[in-house]
């Protein structure tokens, strides 16, 4: 393992930093408060270490980024807007029935041959927008995909956390207990009075 892989590996270093230092705070102190402090440095280490396992490399956060978000946005409004178009204004049948009623008394060869060219005019309206937005869609599945880092380890670790803050309440509480019933926090003059009495 040489220089670059172990600095790389720099999370993990300093969750072996953190995890050796709350374990030795626990074992070695005596004072309640500090306990609880080397129990809370303890776990932090294995919230780094849960949230550097689920990090992927050259991932980002399980976001979908604006200009994607965007191009669909801008892609579904396309589609609605001319839409609304074709069934709002002017279909080939409406055309038609606009063209019989507008000419009626012209021959009905010239109102046909005009309903007609309308129709393909509105053909060429609508068709030509919906093949952008195909051609855009190609090219966005062509594009380079997404690498997302796992989120579930985020999420449970702020569950743990919650959890975490939460217990540290209760055991300051009951620190506070003990202070008020012996006396003192440390646990060897605790354990002192308990075999005096």
């Amino acid at each position: 393992m040489n220089v670059e892989q172990i600095v790389g590996l720099y999370n993990y270093w300093i969750v072996i930093f953190l995890m050796m230092t709350g374990f030795y705070i626990v074992i070695a102190r005596q004072n309640m408060i500090k306990s609880v402090i080397g129990l809370n440095i303890f776990q932090t280490s294995v919230f780094l270490l849960y949230i550097t396992m689920g990090k992927v490399n050259g991932g980002t956060a399980p976001i979908i980024p604006p200009r994607v978000a965007n191009g669909h946005a801008a892609n579904g409004h396309a589609a609605n807007g001319h839409s609304t178009n074709g069934h709002g204004t002017n279909g080939p049948a409406d055309v038609l029935e606009h063209a019989q009623t507008e000419h009626a008394a012209a021959p009905v060869h010239e109102a046909v041959n005009e309903a007609g060219e309308h129709a393909h005019s509105i053909a060429e309206e609508v068709l030509s927008p919906l093949g952008e937005i195909a051609r855009q869609a190609d090219l966005t599945s062509q594009a380079e995909p997404l690498i997302y880092s796992n989120p579930m380890p985020s999420v449970l670790m702020l569950t743990a956390i919650v959890v975490g803050i939460a217990t540290t309440s209760l055991a300051l509480a009951l620190i506070v207990r003990i202070r008020e019933e012996y006396g003192t926090i440390e646990e060897d003059k605790i354990l002192e009075l308990d075999r005096d009495s």
